[in-house]
């Protein structure tokens, strides 16, 4: 394949933040790169805090919005031994999946899944490394073990609702509205509390065993950090990976001291190659086998033409959606 001169990008607008294509010079790829023609890209929320300049890109990252894409190898750097030319790929990008071409470090690629469209697979990447860096290796999630994830009808919440179910975990979510909830029990939540008219904390506070939650995700913070605590097991570890509710709290500490719980924290986009790599092979290792088995698949809630991009990031910003939001090329 002739590799064009030039690619589209989406461009973001610094004075009143709006969204346009443009074009501009075809990115090579470094040594430990591939470039990859893109068939479709995922909306996160990381791109509407960074469109509207809330979220920096790291100075060594693409300044183009999206964090994830599948497509087409069309080329790779030197010291690429994995993939080549004609492979077809999911990965998680350092920014620059807004665009028809990109380029992606090749131990943050996968193959596509078993059973799963190229278009689909791009929905895969950035769900899959928040959720199995988070709930798997930060906090250990085990089968048994009771685990509940704020905002389950998001591209994270459908992943780990499926994941933890597929693991044998007792999943419980929250999520805002009764259509949202049975989706969520649909995918494998044991209960869905629907945040807008019930208290989480109390309607999860009698759960069949008693003894309270294992695991917490939570990408809310603010008011709900103080019930995350209250609601934790014995022993249970809340891992945050966003504060949509704010970053400050007043946090009563003893159950904390008492449970031994541990609190712990992380975004992706900072983490170093070297762990993402780690999280890729340990993904491909052990949540492909439970997507070639049908445990698991990305949950697709409306897909949107390249040039509709402003449209996606409305429905994004709407949070109506169910599921992962794509463009495509």
């Amino acid at each position: 394949m002739t590799t064009p001169a030039t690619r589209r990008i989406v461009s973001v607008n610094k004075e009143d933040h709006s969204l346009s294509i443009a074009t501009e010079a075809m990115p090579s790829p470094a040594a430990n790169e591939v470039l990859i023609k893109v068939t479709a890209a995922g909306i996160n929320r990381p791109d509407l805090m960074q469109r509207y300049g809330l979220y920096p890109a790291p100075s060594n990252a693409s300044p183009v919005l999206g964090l994830e894409v599948a497509g087409e190898v069309i080329a790779v750097g030197s010291d690429v031994r994995r993939w080549k030319a004609g492979d077809l790929v999911c990965a998680l990008c350092n920014g620059g999946g807004y665009a028809d071409y990109t380029v992606a470090p090749a131990s943050q690629c996968l193959p596509i899944p078993q059973g799963v469209t190229t278009r689909d697979a791009a929905a895969l990447p950035e769900a899959l490394f928040t959720v199995w860096h988070n709930v798997f290796q930060r906090a250990n999630l085990k089968a048994g073990e009771n685990f509940l994830v704020h905002g389950g009808s998001s591209g994270i919440g459908t992943t780990a609702i499926q994941l933890a179910s597929a693991v044998g975990a007792h999943v419980y979510t929250t999520a805002g509205s009764a259509e949202k909830c049975a989706a969520c029990e649909e995918l494998g939540a044991i209960k869905a509390i629907n945040y807008k008219t019930d208290d989480f904390a109390l309607a999860l506070a009698d759960t069949p065993n008693r003894k309270g939650m294992d695991v917490i995700l939570d990408m809310v913070g603010g008011d709900y950090v103080q019930r995350d605590i209250n609601l934790a097991a014995e022993d249970g570890r809340i891992v945050f990976i966003a504060f949509q509710s704010g970053f400050s709290a007043d946090i009563n500490f003893l159950p904390v001291l008492m449970k031994r719980l541990t609190i712990t924290a992380s975004t992706l986009r900072a983490q170093s190659g070297e762990q993402k790599a780690k999280m890729a092979a340990e993904i491909e290792e052990r949540v492909y086998p439970l997507i070639a088995a049908g445990k698991f698949s990305p949950l697709i809630d409306k897909v949107f033409r390249f040039e509709d991009i402003t449209e996606a990031h409305a429905r994004m910003e709407g949070g109506e959606h169910i599921g992962k939001i794509l463009i495509t090329f």
